[in-house]
């Protein structure tokens, strides 16, 4: 599991894209909070900039074309089995400050970027 750089984005193969999708909603439902070592950096975040770097996810994969449960889109929607969140006025702010950062987690650094791209590289992975 692994939340790939936010600059690798638009050059990621299908199958690293949608696993990217199941995994963060996965870490939105049941999952967050769940230790992983590759992302625990996501737990000691707010759980908005999760939903903001998803967004952004879901952004690059409706480009390419894939029809996404629409659910996903709502940033309180938290998966089936579990109820939508309840946010004030304030957690819809820093959504949007979120949205408009880039990268959403200051993690997704230049020595974050190189070791994405030796990962893709270990697993045969040619990016464009």
């Amino acid at each position: 599991m692994r939340l790939w750089h936010e600059s690798l984005l638009d050059k990621l193969p299908r199958q690293q894209v949608l696993g990217l999708h199941r995994e963060i909603c996965a870490l939105r439902g049941n999952g967050w909070g769940k230790k992983h070592s590759v992302v625990d950096y996501v737990f000691e975040n707010p759980y908005l900039k999760l939903v903001a770097y998803h967004m952004r996810v879901m952004a690059e994969m409706e480009r390419r074309g894939y029809a996404l449960d629409p659910e996903w889109k709502e940033y309180t929607y938290r998966g089936r089995n579990l109820k939508h969140d309840n946010y004030n006025g304030e957690d819809v702010a820093a959504l949007q400050v979120y949205l408009k950062r880039f990268p959403v987690y200051s993690e997704h650094n230049e020595a974050y970027l190189q070791e994405c791209l030796d990962n893709l590289s270990k697993k045969g992975v040619k990016l464009p």
